[in-house]
């Protein structure tokens, strides 16, 4: 962890930490710390005559090395092994004016990312699971990040949920909240629409569609990308969807629904024939049906992306005053 040298330092009176005080430190469940002893011999060279554990600095600096280590996808095993050995801290980040474009990321690294953001959300390790997928976005950039390293996570994660016996929720909305968190640290402030060159793209979960995140991962690089977008969230109702795009004018709206019971057609041929404008020059969204929810669904005149990049692309067809559909036709 970053506070290497304040973690080190004994207590005031010299006894070392109590179990609980250095999990509240490191941000691991104490459990964790005895499972760690018990399973690996990461555990403090001197205990009290009570046989409570009490961890001297030398014992913090092994389990610092720990932490890093399985936070970066190493074995648990191997990561004790390598931590009782003296492993060399992981090395600071570049400066960001200096640092060099990313090289592509193999499928073996990948993995490991995920297995230890896996890990530390299994384990409840906030502050890992937070810095993970802030290096995460550093080193990949945005889209790499959403599609290779936190949409993999979340679905081991809940795969893991679903065969436990409804073990291991608070693991799921733990991870989900750092992944929202990170999405919108990295998404920046909104854009002003000025005048229709500037037409927003809307963002939406369909009624009762509570899964927000795949929507606000492709607002952040819509934003990172200078877009104008007006982002509303998790199930919007149908009334408020509409009355938006008409007072917003938007070039594109973006539909999500995870799950097939929300996907309704209706309500998206509904924005799509969603008009306004001048007389004579009526114009409408492009409608976008984003999630797992649409799949099976005929949607004429919609479009379809199934991944964030094909989201990307799209948009980026359409964005501009000129990529407005033109409806000819009377008021």
């Amino acid at each position: 962890m970053q506070e290497s040298t304040s973690l080190a330092r004994p207590s005031a009176d010299g006894a070392g930490l109590t179990t609980g005080a250095l999990a509240r430190r490191l941000g691991v469940s104490p459990t964790t710390l005895r499972s760690w002893d018990r399973r690996y011999g990461i555990g403090p060279a001197v205990r009290d005559e009570g046989r409570h554990r009490r961890w001297s600095p030398g014992d913090i600096v092994v389990l610092e090395a720990m932490c890093r280590l399985t936070s970066s996808g190493v074995p648990p095993a191997e990561a004790a092994r390598l931590a009782r050995q003296g492993a060399p801290p992981a090395p600071d980040a570049p400066r960001e004016e200096t640092r060099a474009a990313p090289a592509p990321a193999s499928p073996a690294d990948l993995r490991r990312e995920c297995r230890g953001l896996s890990r530390a959300a299994v384990r409840l390790d906030a502050p890992a699971v937070q810095q993970l997928l802030d290096e995460a976005v550093a080193r990949h950039g945005l889209t790499t990040a959403w599609q290779e390293v936190m949409v993999p996570t979340l679905h081991a994660v809940g795969r893991k949920w679903e065969t436990s016996g409804d073990r291991y929720v608070e693991v799921e909305h733990l991870l989900s909240w750092y992944v929202s968190t990170t999405l919108r640290r990295h998404t920046g402030p909104p854009v002003s629409a000025t005048g229709p060159a500037a037409a927003p793209v809307v963002l939406a979960c369909v009624p009762g569609e509570e899964h927000s995140l795949p929507i606000e991962a492709l607002n952040a690089v819509l934003s990172e990308r200078g877009q104008v977008t007006r982002m509303f969230g998790a199930a919007v109702p149908a009334e408020a969807l509409i009355a938006a795009v008409r007072r917003l004018g938007p070039v594109a709206v973006v539909l999500w629904a995870q799950a097939r019971s929300m996907a309704t057609l209706a309500l998206a041929r509904h924005v799509a024939a969603t008009r306004w404008g001048v007389t004579g020059a009526r114009r409408r969204p492009l409608v976008l049906l984003g999630g797992p929810g649409w799949a099976g669904r005929p949607a004429a005149g919609m479009a379809r992306p199934s991944t964030l990049p094909e989201a990307l692309e799209t948009l980026a067809g359409v964005t501009g005053a000129a990529a407005l559909t033109p409806v000819p036709g009377p008021v």
